[in-house]
């Protein structure tokens, strides 16, 4: 477990260092205009930026072939290869001489990296029994998140022109450490599973059903998330001059309430169910990303920091109700199509968020208010698709 955790950690640091120093990656190779534009502001136009982030996402759609190796390879055998391979071209973004060489480095990563995330997860369940699952990533989730907030800590302390640099180059520290650490994970194995599909993504007919329904609400999800935390420290740094320092303060400070969300996660998925968790949860985060676009200073830290809880709260339960739902031989693919459709949902959400922010024509404090409204809300509804599913906390996995 505690492996598990560390590998965590390090996936979560690796994955977030590009939306942690974006605004600094803006200044450096942008080009400031006169007009009253978020270009103005951070040196790239809103849709650069998201059509940047957007790429990012879409480069995650290869986790879907990769992750589908895990049910052919084994789990571990994909856990070490992708990760070790994103840590090394993530740790290449630091030679960037350019925007788009930037958005290229993290694309390559990106599938490699959402792959490991996965197979954490999937490792955590079948190694978990049915009472155990939920705390069990509850943990989990808290090491991608402490990788995440160190991420951010780190942009904030490491200040000059090519800071966001030395913040990728750090990614190729944990492979001096990693080799043992990725040895300690077992292998899960299941008596009388089934044999894996015959074709590379193929999820069996009596299971797609539950795969499309879960991949709609993750889907949703991305929509939101993408851009609650994507354009984060564009606005909190680059529109409302919160100085990096002030930032990586609140970043550390929030670790209290993503603890909080955590906390009760494990709570509300053992009463309520993972599924009426993953509503909760996913409403929570629409309204604290619209609290922190929606305001000044005030709003921004506390939309922030409440955010972070409410990240807290939806990903255990999330990871639960995308991994418990299928069968082992096919468990690793189900996962893949999730990574799919949230990375679908991610990249509508960010192409909307950044093409609303440039109609806008504002930029000053609560300037990303009508972007985030406007995005957020619509899709909402299909949160009701969850009634569909059965609930998963009690199941035993097959």
């Amino acid at each position: 477990m505690i492996a598990l955790f560390i590998i965590a950690l390090v996936a979560g640091f690796a994955q977030f260092g590009a939306v942690a120093s974006l605004d600094d990656v803006a200044h450096h190779f942008g080009h400031h205009t006169s007009s009253q534009s978020l270009q103005s502001v951070v040196g790239l136009s809103g849709s650069v930026l998201g059509i940047g982030l957007a790429v990012l996402r879409l480069a995650s759609l290869g986790a879907l072939p990769l992750a589908s190796l895990a049910d052919r390879w084994g789990r571990t055998t994909v856990l070490r290869r992708t990760l070790l391979l994103g840590l090394v071209i993530t740790a290449c973004a630091s030679l960037s001489p350019s925007y788009w060489f930037f958005v290229l480095c993290f694309a390559l990563a990106r599938p490699l990296l959402s792959t490991t995330s996965a197979m954490i997860q999937v490792i955590t369940v079948e190694l978990s029994s049915a009472g155990r699952r939920i705390h069990r990533l509850v943990v989990i989730s808290a090491g991608a998140g402490i990788g995440a907030g160190m991420a951010a800590i780190l942009h904030g302390v490491i200040r000059g022109s090519d800071s966001f640099r030395w913040l990728f180059a750090l990614a190729l520290l944990p492979i001096f450490f990693l080799g043992p650490i990725l040895r300690r994970v077992p292998e899960p194995l299941f008596h009388g599973a089934t044999a894996p599909m015959a074709r590379l993504g193929a999820v069996p007919r009596g299971g797609r059903g539950r795969v499309a329904i879960v991949g709609s609400v993750v889907f949703v999800i991305g929509v939101i998330s993408g851009p609650a935390s994507g354009f984060t420290f564009v606005y909190g740094e680059g529109i409302l001059k919160i100085s990096p320092p002030v930032v990586a303060s609140v970043v550390a400070l929030s670790a209290i309430t993503g603890l909080a969300g955590l906390l009760l996660s494990r709570y509300l998925a053992r009463v309520v169910g993972r599924r009426w968790t993953v509503v909760v949860g996913t409403l929570a985060t629409a309204g604290t990303a619209s609290l922190a676009y929606g305001g000044g200073k005030p709003a921004f830290v506390l939309g922030y920091m409440s955010g972070v809880m409410a990240g807290g709260l939806l990903a255990p339960a999330i990871a639960a109700l995308s991994t418990e739902l299928f069968a082992h031989s096919f468990r690793a693919t189900a996962a893949g199509w999730i990574v799919v459709a949230g990375v679908l949902g991610a990249m509508a959400g960010l192409l909307i968020f950044g093409l609303v922010g440039d109609s806008v024509h504002v930029t000053g404090a609560g300037s990303l208010r009508i972007p985030a409204l406007v995005t957020f809300l619509p899709l909402l509804p299909l949160l009701l698709l969850l009634r569909r599913l059965p609930e998963s906390s009690k199941m035993e996995l097959t």
